[in-house]
């Protein structure tokens, strides 16, 4: 990755709308990591109860389906916010600088683009769940309005930290695809 560690993560510079979509975006890894904690929690519980305790389970399994993909979506902005989502950096690489930003400023505009599709539509979703009253078929019964909450905030979030990245971009606080002059 022509240099980079493996912790890089977009600039912000002294800009408050930056500082605080890193801050945001850092909010949002922490979250998603708990999520997946619990999940592994309730897992061991849930092996616990069936195969310690010979019982049946009601709810582990959806609610640890439930936590493994909020994590995926509300980490959907930190990964984007360490440029830890899978890159293919040979044309950047290949491309003088002027060329490499008008890229950068293409991909990102794009990204903007079709993220703001996922909000729209992820919030349009949710709230048809919460108006009908949605409950999942199971013994459980959840109220489907509050797993499917992960789809609009995970999408916001990420929308969020492309706007801090497209911006970071244009304010020159931040370099094409991350890559320095060579």
């Amino acid at each position: 990755m022509a240099g980079q560690s493996a912790a890089f993560a977009a600039r912000s510079g002294n800009n408050p709308f930056l500082q605080l979509v890193a801050s945001l975006s850092t909010l949002a890894g922490w979250i998603s990591a708990a999520m997946i904690v619990a999940a592994v929690a309730i897992t061991c519980q849930m092996i616990f109860i069936r195969f310690v305790l010979n019982g049946s389970t009601i709810w582990q399994t959806e609610a640890v389906i439930y936590l493994v993909i909020a994590a995926t979506l509300i980490g959907l902005s930190y990964v984007q916010h360490l440029r830890g989502h899978v890159n293919v950096d040979l044309i950047p690489l290949a491309l003088p600088m002027g060329a490499r930003y008008l890229l950068a400023l293409l991909t990102l505009g794009l990204s903007i683009a079709i993220v703001m599709a996922m909000v729209f539509y992820g919030w349009e979703f949710w709230y048809v769940t919460w108006e009908r009253g949605w409950r999942s078929d199971t013994v459980w019964g959840v109220r489907l309005w509050i797993p499917y909450l992960a789809i609009p905030i995970g999408f916001s979030l990420l929308l969020l930290q492309f706007i801090a990245d497209f911006l970071a971009l244009i304010l020159y606080i931040d370099r094409p695809f991350g890559l320095e002059d060579h």
